[in-house]
Order: C-alpha cells, then structure tokens, then sequence
C-alpha cells in the first residue's frame, strides 16, 4: 500500500507544470508569463517589449529556483525564492491592470483591433465582462473576426449564433444598399458631366458662330 501512494505522488510530482512550492503565488505568475509575453504583439505595449522581455525571463529563472527547491537542493534559499515571486507578482498585476484598461479604452474609443486583442491576451476576465463583449461584437460585427473568445460564447450560445447570422445578413444588406447607393450617385455624377461637357460644346460652337458672323457684319460694312 505505502509503494502505491509513494508511486502515485511522484506521478503527480512529474506532471506537476509549476513547482509546488508556494504555488498560491506561483502559479498564477507562471501561467500569466506565456500571455503577458504575447502582449508585445499589441501597439500599445510596443514601448515595453524590454520590459517584458527582461520580465520573462525573470519568471523562467525563478521557475527552475522552485524545481530546485522540490528536488532539495540546499543551494536555493525558500525565502529568496519567496521574495522573488512576490517581486514578479507586483509585474503580474501591473500588466493585468493593464490589460483591463486597454480593454475599457478599447469600449471607449471603439478600437476594434485593440479590443479583438485584449480580449484573446488571456488577461482580462472575460466571463466578467461577457455582456458588454458580446453588445460591443453585435454592434461592430462588421470590423471584428468572430474568434477566441467571441467564437467560444457563440458555440455555446445557439441565440447568439441566430443573432450572428441575422447581423451577417443584415450587414450584407446595408452593404448591397451602400453599394447600389454609389452606383446611383456614379451614374448621376457622369449623366451631370456629360450634360456640363455637352453645355459648354455647345456654348463654343455659339460663341465662334457668334464671332463669324460679326466678322462677316464688319466685313460686309467695310466694303
């Protein structure tokens, strides 16, 4: 019996993705590095690419610390690598706020780009947020790829689908009517041309008879 628990605890052990040691803290530090990395394909991060790259690094370092602590290695200190990760938590929450407010100013200045990113960073609680995610989507459908996120509550939601589908159509309306609407103003814009082009021909033609026939009067005159 006490090889089956020795066996199924280091089964778990080799599974285990973050050390055990004080992972409350890790692991949401470890599982936020991938995602606060992709940060730096957003605009808006592009002056704290260094940062976060300096930041990465820092949590990779500390990582293997926590392994090294697990394996027993008497090298690392428990306390230096507690103080580390509260260090990095302090970054964490610093891009998580971040993040949060990239996506009130995504709502704010309708930055569809930004909002379709923020959203799929993982760093935002989209299920907190759902209702005004979705209404925002609804209302610019035509400027957003429906994925990540988005994607995921319109595969859960058959309603949401319908209402997809109907927006779909009637963008595609409004489009066909835009278009059409062009086309009109086009053909208009060239029917007014032409009838320009065609006034000022004819107003040459009657200025130059005009001048023959004065010059024939002179003529007729002088004789």
């Amino acid at each position: 019996m006490k090889k089956i628990i020795i066996t199924l605890f280091c089964t778990t052990f080799l599974l285990a993705d973050n050390p055990i040691v004080y992972s409350a803290l890790g692991d949401v530090i470890y599982e936020n590095a991938d995602k606060i990395n992709n940060l730096k394909t957003i605009s808006q991060y592009s002056a704290e690419i260094n940062q976060i790259d300096k930041y990465v690094n820092s949590v990779e370092i500390t990582k293997k610390q926590g392994f090294s602590i697990e394996r027993g290695e008497k090298k690392i200190d428990k306390m230096n690598y507690l103080n580390h990760l509260r260090e990095l938590s302090t970054t964490n929450d610093y891009f998580v706020r971040s993040a949060k407010n990239n996506f009130k100013h995504s709502l704010s200045r309708e930055d569809s780009v930004l909002f379709s990113k923020i959203i799929n960073s993982g760093l935002v609680d989209t299920q907190k947020y759902k209702e005004k995610i979705i209404n925002y989507y609804f209302a610019h459908v035509e400027d957003i790829n429906a994925s990540g996120v988005i994607q995921s509550y319109l595969d859960e939601d058959k309603e949401l689908k319908v209402k997809k589908e109907a927006q779909r159509k009637l963008y595609q309306s409004k489009k066909m009517r835009e278009e059409a609407k062009i086309k009109r103003i086009r053909k208009n814009d060239k029917e007014k041309q032409e009838k320009l082009e065609k006034k000022l021909e004819d107003e040459v033609k009657a200025k130059k008879l005009q001048i023959r026939q004065e010059q024939k009067s002179e003529l007729f005159n002088t004789k």
